[in-house]
């Protein structure tokens, strides 16, 4: 696949990749460990929505300077 970029300059097959490592790494935890993945979505429920934002925020933060390290 020819790679293009777009605005911010991310390259398109690299952002397919990432989200095939999601999937594949997602499907894989639920393929091994079906009761505790069951476990953790119950456990989620009882968390405020606001430390669950909060903690997305700081998550989605630390993957873009994972990231922007990787490619630097």
């Amino acid at each position: 696949m020819q790679a293009f970029f777009i605005g911010v300059g991310i390259l398109w097959d690299e952002l397919l990749l990432a989200g095939a490592l999601v999937l594949f790494i997602e499907g894989a935890l639920y393929t091994l460990f079906p009761n505790l993945m069951k476990r953790m979505i119950l456990s989620v429920l009882s968390i405020p929505s606001q430390q669950l934002r909060i903690s997305g925020l700081v998550l989605a933060a630390v993957g873009v300077l994972c990231a922007w390290l990787l490619k630097n």
